[in-house]
């Protein structure tokens, strides 16, 4: 799933995006937050999509998370 997501500096102003497009996985992944399904994403906003580079975009968002160093300070 990896090759489905792309950064590049000259695109988007380097956000991540859908490989090959111009879609950005943010604004995938806000219509998924939205409630809106796949077909509905694929048929009204991104007819060039597939289910698989939504499920991608949903994979790079949990990777990113995965990675993520969090540091919690308790207060005393």
């Amino acid at each position: 799933m990896e090759h489905r997501i792309s950064v590049n500096p000259q695109i988007r102003f380097g956000k991540p995006c859908v490989s090959g497009t111009r879609i950005a996985v943010q604004e995938v992944l806000e219509l998924v937050e939205a409630g809106i399904s796949f077909s509905e994403i694929i048929e009204k906003y991104y007819p060039d999509l597939s289910v698989e580079d939504i499920r991608a975009c949903i994979q790079f968002a949990i990777n990113i998370i995965a990675a993520e160093e969090i540091h919690v300070s308790v207060a005393k």
